[in-house]
């Protein structure tokens, strides 16, 4: 018969599968449903995000959250090593609705309201970075070994099942009323707020620490923000030129980006309490997983990007969709994609338990490479049986890679590194999109 201990780290156990779900599911489905309902907002606003001198809103509607994410991970997984992961969590999803509710509120329109908006995406955007730093690392914590894969895969299916559900959602609130597709976060933050308050329980060992790496922090936050700013300006036309990869501030800005990184390197190996700790990448199982992290989301970001631009510029209007109501059915043809995801998403967290997750990464990085390769031979009016078909595949593969990938990384952590070795692992995801947008844009 289980003892009281036991069956105590069960109800830890379930109560944080259920909830923890939920703040990577709020931050990320956040970046979905706008996406998906960037014309409707611009339209909403009366601001034309094609024209050149009202691009650049465009832009930072669409990175500026990931790139305050990126930039703040791994310091928001050092805090919640030293004072507690579910206190941070919880803080999250208060500045998660916070920042939604000023988006639903935005006061102005035109470029004011744009502005603004950007602004508020900001503070979303440090809200979803408490709330993504620390959901893996409280799984870890409550799960054992030989459990994590599972509790792993089926976090990844609980947040794609709510993110095919917020694509729809979204698409159709966004043909409905702009606004509404802030205001539909405001009430799953509350919640979470309240759930995480009540439920969830400290597992972690918090870590003692000397006190805050400063320059760490500068050097990593200056160097991420300014390169990825550069990469954003590069897309946008300057002069004569479609884009401005010419501007001299721009690849003024990419250097400087990139020797503050190399600054940030010599920086952790030299103080005495690192915000990188650089000896986890000692660890083989933890370097090669954030090294492929890092590639699936250069993989992935440009090809998201490029499938909503496809469907809903090209594709949908070629077939006789109205362009206002191109939002909602965007979401509906790209169903099998999130399908696949969650299907061997779950399939691949339970394998991994049982044979490793070496070989499963490895297959799913491949499948999802000739993926790539057979998309690039569709044509722009396409027949939509095999380009479902494709978009499963890539779900599947996505869903065969990153549960054993997350399980990975997270198993080979010593406990007491988990926080900031959960940011160290979603900063290279969380950087890799934007970066993968801005190419992405910068080739079309």
């Amino acid at each position: 018969m289980p003892t009281l201990p036991i069956l105590a780290s069960r109800v830890t156990c379930v109560s944080t599968i259920n909830h923890s779900p939920l703040g990577v599911t709020i931050a990320a489905l956040n970046s979905s449903i706008v996406l998906i309902s960037l014309p409707a907002i611009f339209r909403g606003l009366n601001v034309n995000p094609l024209e050149p001198s009202e691009s650049g809103y465009l832009l930072w509607m669409l990175l500026g959250y990931m790139v305050i994410t990126a930039t703040l991970l791994v310091t928001l997984g050092r805090l919640s090593d030293m004072w507690g992961r579910v206190k941070l969590y919880n803080l999250g999803f208060v500045i998660f609705t916070i920042g939604s509710i000023l988006l639903f509120l935005t006061p102005s329109s035109g470029n004011a309201g744009a502005l603004e908006m950007i602004i508020f995406r900001l503070i979303q955007g440090v809200g979803g970075g408490f709330l993504i730093a620390n959901s893996a690392a409280i799984l870890t914590d409550a799960f054992p070994a030989n459990e994590r894969g599972t509790a792993l895969g089926l976090n990844m299916v609980a947040v794609l099942a709510r993110n095919l559900l917020g694509l729809v959602v979204g698409g159709i609130l966004s043909t409905l009323w702009w606004r509404s597709v802030f205001l539909v976060s405001v009430p799953i933050g509350i919640f979470g707020t309240i759930w995480a308050y009540k439920m969830l329980r400290e597992q972690s060992i918090r870590r003692a620490s000397k006190g805050i790496d400063l320059l760490g922090n500068l050097c990593l936050g200056l160097g991420l923000t300014i390169f990825l700013v550069a990469m954003t300006y590069g897309i946008e036309p300057y002069g004569g030129a479609t884009t401005g990869w010419g501007n001299p501030l721009v690849l003024a800005g990419m250097l400087i980006g990139v020797l503050l990184l190399v600054a940030f390197v010599i920086v952790e190996s030299k103080v005495a309490d690192p915000l990188f700790n650089m000896a986890l990448f000692k660890i083989r199982a933890f370097s090669m997983g954030c090294a492929a992290q890092l590639l699936s989301s250069l993989a992935f970001g440009g090809f998201q990007l490029a499938l909503i631009i496809w469907l809903q510029g090209i594709w949908l209007p070629l077939h006789g969709y109205a362009y206002e109501d191109t939002p909602v059915w965007a979401a509906i043809y790209i169903i099998p994609l999130p399908i696949g995801f969650m299907i061997f998403g779950l399939v691949g967290g339970w394998l991994s338990d049982r044979i490793g997750p070496r070989g499963l990464s490895t297959a799913g990085m491949t499948i999802l490479g000739f993926c790539f390769i057979a998309m690039s031979f569709l044509p722009a009016d396409f027949q939509y049986l095999p380009f479902a078909s494709l978009l499963f595949l890539v779900g599947a593969s996505f869903g065969i890679f990153s549960s054993p990938n997350t399980t990975a990384v997270m198993n080979a952590l010593p406990r007491q590194f988990r926080g900031v070795g959960s940011g160290m692992r979603s900063t290279f995801q969380n950087a890799g999109s934007p970066l993968s947008m801005g190419y992405a844009s910068a080739s079309w």
